[in-house]
């Protein structure tokens, strides 16, 4: 059995949010702050440390040398309503929370932690919305932040604009699922969404402005029964060992 790692809380104040943000830091079992780390930020970061297992598969992969040692930052949110408020492309913090991650979270982690302090170096990754605004903050901030993982992402006519009007497509490496059976999606707004659709939009897009993505469609829908397994593959493949 693998050696477990660290789970710590952390807050700080955002400035662009006007609130305590808390979030939870997984060390690795074989952390040093004489080595220098990977950064992995996940949006629902709560579900993905519980219902996803993260930091037991963490554990697993690093202890096996089969991944990039990492540090991985769980940002969780406090009900759906500011999920909805902060994750949606529509939602009145979506803005203030993309400044957030960048902009205060990213130089709080360097700061605390041995990080490469390099686009390459930074991750983010999250299922539905939290996928959604995962992928916006790495197309505004494409020197930060090289690596984005999405998981069932909400998209609509605001996300295709901004994936098509994005120029530099050779700084983000991008991994992209959805399901087949992800055509009638409840949401946290009340109505039923194709999700499949404008996912198969959103890979033409991309494929058309040649970004550095991986595409695949799962039969299943939009729940944890498909995202957690697909979690070691993730792994494995966007964040093998690599020598910056």
């Amino acid at each position: 059995m693998a050696a477990a790692g660290k789970i710590n809380e952390h807050s700080i104040y955002s400035e662009a949010l006007q609130e305590e943000i808390t979030f939870l830091v997984y060390l690795p079992p074989n952390y040093s702050p004489l080595y220098k780390y990977t950064v992995l930020i996940v949006q629902d970061g709560k579900d993905y440390f519980q219902l996803g297992r993260l930091p037991r598969l963490a554990d697993k992969l690093i202890t096996e040398q089969e991944i990039e040692n990492m540090i991985i930052v769980a940002v969780p949110y406090q009900n759906v309503k500011d999920r909805s408020r902060k994750y949606h492309p529509e939602g009145e913090q979506h803005e203030a929370y993309i400044r957030f991650v960048a902009r205060e979270l990213v130089p709080y982690i360097d700061a605390e932690f041995p990080t490469y302090q390099m686009g390459l170096g930074r991750a983010l990754m999250g299922d539905s919305l939290a996928a959604t605004v995962s992928f916006k903050i790495a197309l505004k901030y494409p020197h930060t932040f090289g690596r984005v993982i999405m998981q069932s992402p909400f998209v609509n006519d605001e996300v295709l604009e901004a994936a098509r009007a994005f120029k530099d497509v050779h700084l983000v490496n991008v991994y992209h699922i959805i399901g087949t059976e992800e055509t009638a999606v409840k949401t946290t707004r009340g109505a039923e969404e194709d999700f499949l659709t404008p996912n198969r939009s959103l890979h033409k897009v991309m494929t058309e402005a040649n970004f550095n993505v991986f595409y695949e469609e799962f039969d299943g829908g939009h729940t944890w029964k498909h995202w957690q397994p697909d979690l070691e593959r993730v792994m494995k493949m966007m964040f093998t060992k690599t020598a910056y």
